[in-house]
């Protein structure tokens, strides 16, 4: 008896172990076709979604001892916060900047204001994209007081004048020489000569205190050394461009400031008085092929560095699109309209860039299976219930055929022998149909229609052949 029991226990245990492998394999079955659309909108999606932005980016900057470089190591602690590696490269200016980015040597560069139009032309630029302007950088004209204690009040009063412009960059060195051409004042009517190191720009402001030059042109920060010198220096006068309107209705990239009196020093009235100065703006320029991932972070980063009060500036007024050599990319408009993506406002940033790539994936997927998920239960039954209705149709023909046979007088020993060889091949086969337990009542419902059409047929009379 106990040999028995435990047969008995070990067939039930093998009995279910078999349901639930059939139910498995239907679920299994049913689900691979669903998979396969499923997998191809994924490739779908992920054909439009960017690959993750590199984590080493190319900058070029100015001078190693220059504002734009001096910037750049600030992002570049920035970018490190965030695990980017933002290598700096010094240069001579804008415009080799510029030519980096066109030759795929740079990932981002300064670009002084005016530079990229004037120098190419603002289509000359294909593939070069503008970020937005970091700050102002103010143009300071000192020119010394001449014998009789006059000073030139206008550039036009720079004729036959000894002129020295500092030249941080090349792009300074030109605008200086746009300026004075405007002016009518050239090197056939003046001495103009550049200042390219450190050490010849203190050696050109200190030839001006003494005489040895009448005007001295600077692009540079009002904290700048010089500038803050030649401010205290009696017998030099800051030239006010009183004209400052007309000079950016020719010269668009250029914009008035206002340097209030007593705006470098309060208690000794440095200026004297309110002084207009012209300014160009440092912009950032990108290969439009920059992740826009990339291209968010480096915005932040000037707002990091230059979004708070300067002296010609209100906080939040930078970063801004301030000049239109270059057009703005996508990601910056967005930028500068809503602020940083939404995901990067609160999440570290490469979280920030995981989650936004996956939503774009997810999102269609969604899309797919919310409709898929519904349709899946409903599909697996069909599939359960058309193997059953199978069963149901080979059962029904072998009723006709035994209706037909009665009305005909043609059910003879040997037909009604065939017609039950085939219901028991009918019974065999629905026995041996892989059924998952959730819908054993249609296996047993078929059962039970099988055995009455096996009495039916048991019980027709039979005729004679």
């Amino acid at each position: 008896m106990k040999k028995e029991s435990r047969a008995l226990k070990l067939r039930l245990r093998l009995q279910r172990a078999r349901e639930r492998w059939i139910t498995w394999r239907e679920a299994l079955i049913t689900a691979w076709p669903l998979a396969l659309v499923v997998l191809l909108g994924f490739g779908a999606a992920f054909h439009y979604v960017k690959p993750a932005p590199p984590r080493h980016l190319v900058m070029s900057t100015g001078r190693e001892d220059g504002l734009y470089h001096a910037f750049a190591l600030r992002y570049r602690e920035i970018f490190a916060r965030n695990g980017v590696t933002l290598e700096l490269r010094p240069s001579q200016g804008s415009g080799e900047n510029l030519m980096r980015l066109s030759r795929g040597e740079a990932d981002i560069a300064f670009v002084q204001g005016g530079v990229a139009g004037n120098w190419k032309g603002k289509d000359g630029w294909e593939g070069l994209h503008a970020l937005g302007s970091a700050f102002y950088e103010p143009l300071w004209v000192f020119a010394r007081d001449d014998q009789d204690g006059r000073s030139p009040l206008r550039l036009t009063d720079l004729e036959q004048k000894r002129i020295t412009v500092i030249q941080e960059s090349s792009n300074a060195r030109a605008l200086a020489y746009r300026l004075l051409s405007a002016n009518g004042i050239t090197e056939k009517n003046a001495r103009i000569q550049p200042a390219t190191s450190a050490q010849e720009e203190f050696a050109a402001a200190e030839s001006l205190q003494q005489g040895g030059m009448d005007a001295l042109f600077i692009i540079a920060a009002p904290e700048s050394p010089i500038v803050q010198v030649l401010l205290r220096s009696p017998g030099i006068r800051l030239m006010s461009f009183t004209r400052a309107e007309a000079y950016h209705r020719h010269f668009p990239y250029l914009f008035r400031l206002l340097l209030p009196e007593g705006g470098v020093d309060l208690a000794y009235n440095f200026p004297p008085r309110d002084t207009e100065l012209l300014a160009a703006t440092a912009n950032l320029a990108v290969r439009e092929d920059l992740h826009p991932a990339l291209q968010s972070l480096t915005l932040a980063a000037l707002r990091e560095v230059h979004g708070g009060n300067g002296f010609f500036q209100e906080a939040g007024e930078f970063p801004a699109y301030r000049n239109s050599d270059l057009p703005l990319t996508a990601a910056a408009e967005r930028f500068h309209a809503s602020g940083p993506p939404f995901l990067q406002r609160y999440m570290p940033f490469w979280l920030a860039v995981l989650a936004d790539r996956f939503l774009i994936l997810a999102l269609p997927l969604l899309t797919l299976l919310l409709p898929i998920l519904r349709f899946a239960p409903a599909m697996y039954s069909w599939r359960i219930r058309s193997r059953i209705c199978r069963v149901y149709g080979e059962l029904k023909f072998l009723e006709n055929d035994l209706l037909r046979r009665r009305q005909i007088g043609t059910l003879s020993p040997e037909a009604r022998a065939d017609l039950l060889a085939r219901l028991e091949a009918i019974e065999a086969d629905a026995n041996r149909m892989p059924v998952p337990q959730s819908f054993s009542d249609l296996r047993y419902t078929l059962k039970m229609h099988i055995q009455m059409v096996r009495e039916r047929l048991t019980r027709a009379p039979e005729n004679p052949d």
